[in-house]
Parts: structure tokens; C-alpha cells; sequence
């Protein structure tokens, strides 16, 4: 028997909509807790940062003092920095900061983490140990204790003095006997150098993450095949963490780039002696908040978020060349 199908009339349509408004209905009831957890996220998104970040890149444009309000001057912030010698400084000593601390921590990290791969008794002593000054080198108190160290009258010189080569030292760097290293503006940089090396424990981590993963049975082949220890660490060990020393150099110098704190504490905010201390970060700070002029401020924050992109991206094309991932198949 066929049963005959009426078309709908307007009352199955009438209830058809009403069905689909009850499901709009209920979905929007499921959606509100989402939207009600997920509002003090959109709040920090856009009021604590995309809202700073687009009101600094307006105000790179304009010239503002804080007290006032802010006037239209164009490009005039960015072609002031190109006259300002203190900002030239502070280019400078950032890029010699990055370029020599960076690599050296992570070279300091690859090789204690290697010394601490095995399983040695009390080695986890040792690794806590290692670690311990990423968390406490970026802290006012480290630099506090670090601008007493190398001080005139620091640990540095009494045990110079205490081995009989303070002079042998004065000779070499041609400096006085007993001379505070952080006030010499020769070599200041170099005791922030140290310090940044010294916070080498974050990455020694990962390094000791990434090799516990590789694999023993290559090791082995390449010990059979008559390769010592030195061999194969720089034909097996290294180019199987080479993700890793990539991806510790690109966060290094990011977070190399931003260095604040040290300087700001070792100079008394000053970046001296002879602006051989004037991070990039500190001359930006006292810009905004000591001369109060947020408009060149904001350039100069912008422009280090430039220099940052280009030499990240610069790391991601070179990275090709040395990066294996997998069995050692290059980066393409």
C-alpha cells in the first residue's frame, strides 16, 4: 500500500521554526559559560595588550610628554634617534651583549649538560645545582650581589689579591690594581656578559631532555667504527640537538634583546660608567620616564620589535643549512 505525502502547511512550518528557534535557543544557553570563562582572557587581549600595543604605535607618531596630550609629529621620533649619540650607544652595546653572551650560554649549556648526562651517583644534585642561577640571575638581588662582586673592594679582587695576581691581571688588561671592574667602562659590559652566561641552566635542561633521546645504538655503531668521544659528539651528538641549539639561540636572543634588569641595577639606572652599560631596554625605559618623551619611546620600542623579527627571521633562513630533524634529514 503507498501512503500519499502531503506538502507541509503552514503549520508544520509554524512548528518547524519553532523547533530550530528552541535549538538557537539552547545552543546560545551552551555558549554563555564559554563567553563568561573566556571574558577575563579578552579583557587582558584587548585592554592590557593589544590596546598598549596599537596606542604605543600611535604615539611613536606623535610627540607626547605624558602630562599632555599627544600632537601629530610623523616620522620626526624616528629620525630624531638617528641623531641621538646615547641611542647609537645603546644599539651598540646591545648587539656586542647579544652576539658574544648568547652563543657563549649556550655553548656553556651544551657542555654541562653533556658532563651531566650520566647516571652518577648524586647527579641529581648536581643538575639542581646547575639550574639554580636561571632562577635567581635575573633577580635585583644577583645584580645587587653582582655589582658588589666585581666592586673595587669585591670578591673578584680580594681573591686576586689573596693569589698574588692582582698585578699579573692589572699587566694583562692594563688596568689598576684593585680597579672596580663594573666602574671601568672597558669592561663593565663583560661582567654583565658573565652574568647572562652564568643563567645557563634553563636551556642545559633541554639539552639534557634532548639527550636522553638519542638514540645509544648509533653511538655505538660510530664507537665501533673507531670514533672517539670527541667524534661523536660533534658527528652524532650535535647535529641530532641541533633543533634544540636553535631553538635555545633564538629564545637567548630574544631574551638577550630585552635585558633589563642588570644593567638597570649595576648602573644605578644610568647605564654608565660611559654609557658602556646603556642597554637598549634602559635607555628606552629612561626615555619614556625619566626625560618623559613616551613619543620616541614608543619609536624606539618599535624599532626593537624590527630588529628582533629580522634577526629571528634571518636565524629561521640560516637554519636550513644546520638544523636536522628526524634521521638527519636537512631542514628544507
Amino acid at each position: 500500500m503507498v501512503t500519499e505525502t502531503r506538502p507541509p502547511g503552514p503549520v508544520d512550518r509554524a512548528e518547524e521554526r519553532a523547533r530550530a528557534a528552541r535549538m538557537r535557543r539552547a545552543r546560545r544557553r551552551e555558549r554563555r559559560p564559554v563567553f563568561l570563562f573566556m571574558g577575563p582572557w579578552f579583557f587582558g587581549l584587548f585592554a592590557l595588550t593589544a590596546g598598549p600595543i596599537l596606542a604605543s604605535l600611535y604615539f611613536s607618531f606623535t610627540d607626547y610628554n605624558l602630562l599632555g596630550s599627544p600632537s601629530w609629529s610623523g616620522l620626526d621620533n624616528y629620525a630624531g634617534l638617528l641623531d641621538d649619540v646615547h641611542y647609537r650607544n645603546s644599539l651598540r652595546v646591545t648587539f656586542i651583549y647579544v652576539v658574544v653572551s648568547v652563543p657563549l650560554a649556550t655553548a656553556a649549556a651544551l657542555l654541562v649538560a653533556v658532563m651531566l648526562s650520566g647516571n652518577r651517583r648524586g647527579i641529581g644534585v648536581y643538575r639542581s645545582t646547575y639550574y639554580l642561577p636561571s632562577l635567581l640571575g635575573g633577580s635585583v638581588a644577583i645584580a645587587v650581589l653582582w655589582r658588589q662582586i666585581f666592586g673595587a673592594e669585591g670578591l673578584v679582587n680580594q681573591v686576586l689579591a689573596a693569589t698574588g695576581l692582582d698585578r699579573v691581571i692589572a699587566l694583562v688588561f692594563d688596568v689598576e690594581p684593585g680597579t672596580s671592574w663594573i666602574g671601568n667602562p672597558k669592561y663593565a659590559l663583560n661582567t654583565l656578559i658573565i652574568l647572562n652566561i652564568w643563567q645557563f641552566g634553563a636551556p642545559m635542561v633541554i639539552f639534557l631532555a634532548g639527550i636522553k633521546q638519542i638514540p645509544q645504538d648509533l653511538l655505538e655503531s660510530a664507537a665501533v667504527d673507531g670514533a672517539g668521544r670527541v667524534q661523536r659528539f660533534f658527528r652524532v651528538t650535535m647535529p641530532l640537538l641541533s633543533p634544540l641549539i636553535f631553538f635555545n639561540l633564538v629564545l637567548g636572543m630574544i631574551s638577550a634583546f630585552k635585558a633589563f634588569t642588570p644593567a638597570f641595577v649595576v648602573s644605578g639606572g644610568r647605564g654608565g660608567p660611559a654609557d658602556s652599560t646603556l642597554f637598549y631596554t634602559l635607555h628606552l625605559y629612561a626615555t619614556a620616564f625619566r626625560f618623559r618623551d613616551m613619543g620616541a619611546a614608543s619609536a624606539m620600542a618599535w624599532i626593537m620589535l624590527v630588529i628582533i623579527a629580522v634577526f629571528t627571521a634571518g636565524m629561521f633562513l640560516t637554519a636550513r643549512y644546520w638544523v636536522y630533524y628526524g634521521d638527519q634529514v636537512k631542514l628544507r
